[in-house]
């Protein structure tokens, strides 16, 4: 036997857990005993050292040869009767049956029942065939698997914004499992989302046929729609509205109300403005895509198994932030978002300290793209911005530096804004330090929250009642609330850090299911939605909703 050292690419000994990382796992590689696993060892062989290093096959193949290799090649799949005839196990036929209703679960049955196992069967009792179809057969079922757990497609494929990791899963354990299994389906079942939303989508996916003759025509995008302007679209909405004329294209008085009504209904900003984010909003419900639902489990499938127990969730696409606790929410506000230019990333992290009265370190490209030309034009550009110019650490007067000698391509200070009034981030910022320096904060900038679309910001995310959600949010702890963090208001940055580490998660889900079951649909303001089905190779009927459309004459703003 010949122990190795297995490093990252073979998950440790959790099943559907999250864990931060994943230590070296030592794996026994046993030689094979009997002519089947002989056969067995060498096909993986082939298929791990022929494979191209670092790709899909390659993955696979190592994952294989290892898992293999801790049994002496023996088969899992594979049984011997009494009289010697050789056959595929009842767990592997019922498994079989799970891959061919893998549409039910939003995924493809091709991916698993693939034509290497196909050719293994036709082939019978050829003991090449068998060995082939063995580890073929191993091959779907971790991939089953991991698409059941993490999904189908890698998020960073979509965008590199999706900082998000795959879940590990005990691969030995759960085949090991499975084939021991009268029943493989509940062993699988465990590795599925449990968030009440995504089983709401999968039930509305195992209904979407039967309801399709009910569904109304989705309505696409295009220019935003004010009162008394035409669109090609209007008769559509005045259909989903019931307004009397549905063939006129004129956006009369009679569908401003009826909008209005609709826009107040959803919780949209009332203005009788048909923008992306009323559009999504028509969408929803009945008119929901199928590829939208499959779309949104897939990201379902990214997020952690285990939101928390007490947490805060930020839905970009919603532009609203929650605390649940238990699953349940307790307190909800507005938030604004960073624009298509400069995107929210999405990941979970957990909030470790809360800042009272901070100073604004603004970042290198905020610096270099409007600052720095600012200040070139402008020395005094600083101070009335209640800005220090830093250099090697220490503030120094704008008016004693030798700007000739300074440019946008060569400056060299860093910049902060004072705490006060004016402050960028306002009176609060909510810390959970990570890669891309983006948090919660307040922002002295309110009149924006009043909107439905909100993607104004730099990447961070502005909390419209910021003082509530820090009450919220410390309900946990003993010695901070809302009162004692307004003690602190003044001229000096004041740290707090509480004793408990709060999970937070900015997500993207283009689709929310209310508890009566009813969808929302929401505007695709990345286009992240439109860009997975595309990965996920599914039909979409209309473009990506450039939801920032309803941003139109609103100033840049010199903010996170």
């Amino acid at each position: 036997m010949v122990a190795l050292v297995l490093a990252a690419g073979i998950a440790a000994p959790v099943l559907a857990q999250d864990v931060a990382s994943i230590e070296p796992t030592a794996v026994v590689i046993a030689p094979p005993l009997t002519p089947l696993a002989r056969i067995i060892k060498d096909g993986l062989s082939q298929a791990y050292y022929g494979a191209t290093r670092d790709s899909q096959a390659y993955s696979e193949a190592q994952k294989l040869y290892f898992l293999y290799g801790e049994r002496h090649f023996e088969p899992i799949w594979i049984t011997t009767a009494a009289n010697g005839a050789v056959t595929f196990s009842p767990s592997a036929e019922k498994i079989i049956s799970l891959f061919k209703a893998a549409e039910t679960e939003g995924l493809r049955p091709n991916d698993y029942l693939t034509p290497d196992i196909d050719l293994a069967r036709a082939r019978g009792g050829d003991p090449a065939a068998l060995a082939a179809l063995e580890t073929a057969f191993s091959g779907s079922v971790l991939r089953y698997a991991n698409h059941l757990h993490n999904g189908r497609i890698k998020p960073q494929s979509v965008s590199e914004l999706l900082d998000i990791q795959p879940k590990p899963i005990d691969q030995a354990g759960l085949l090991e499992r499975l084939a021991k299994s009268d029943d493989p389906a509940p062993i699988l079942a465990e590795l599925e989302p449990k968030h009440p939303e995504f089983l709401a989508l999968k039930a509305a996916l195992a209904n979407f046929k039967a309801a399709n003759t009910a569904r109304p025509t989705p309505i696409g995008d295009g220019p935003v729609l004010r009162p008394g302007g035409e669109d090609p679209r209007v008769p559509l909405i005045r259909a989903r509205l019931e307004v009397a004329d549905t063939t006129s294209t004129l956006y009369d008085t009679d569908l401003v109300t009826a909008v209005e009504t609709f826009q107040e209904s959803l919780g949209l900003e009332v203005d009788g403005i048909i923008g992306p984010a009323t559009i999504a909003a028509f969408n929803g419900g009945n008119a929901t895509r199928r590829e939208d639902i499959i779309a949104n489990m897939e990201r379902w499938r990214w997020m952690p198994s285990d939101l928390g127990q007490f947490h805060v969730f930020v839905n970009i696409p919603e532009f609203r932030l929650w605390i649940e606790r238990d699953g349940k929410p307790e307190y909800t506000t507005r938030v604004v978002t960073g624009t298509v230019k400069n995107q929210t990333p999405i990941f979970s992290d957990n909030i470790r300290h809360i800042v009272v009265n901070p100073y604004w370190n603004v970042p290198s490209s905020i610096i270099k793209g409007e600052i720095a030309p600012a200040v070139l034009r402008n020395p005094g550009y600083t101070d009335s911005h209640n800005m220090d110019l830093l250099y090697n650490g220490s503030p120094v007067s704008p008016w004693q530096v030798d700007w000739s000698q300074v440019s946008t391509s060569y400056f060299p200070f860093k910049v902060r804004q004072r705490p006060g009034a004016s402050n960028a981030l306002g009176q609060i910022k909510f810390l959970f330090p990570n890669k891309h320096d983006v948090y919660l904060h307040d922002t002295p900038s309110k009149s924006l929250f009043a909107r439905s679309a909100r993607a104004f910001s730099h990447g961070c995310v502005r909390v419209e009642n910021p003082m509530e959600f820090a009450d919220a949010l410390m309900a946990n702890e003993a010695n901070i609330s809302r009162t004692s963090l307004e003690a602190m208001f003044g001229p000096n940055e004041r740290w707090v850090n509480p004793e408990k580490q709060i999970p937070v998660h900015l997500a993207y889900f283009t689709l929310r299911v209310e508890p009566d079951g009813s969808i929302r649909s929401f505007g695709d303001v990345y286009g992240h939605n439109e860009k997975l089905i595309k990965a996920m190779g599914l039909a979409s009927s209309t473009g990506v909703p450039q939801i920032i459309a309803e941003a139109e004459n609103v100033p840049e703003e010199l903010s996170p």
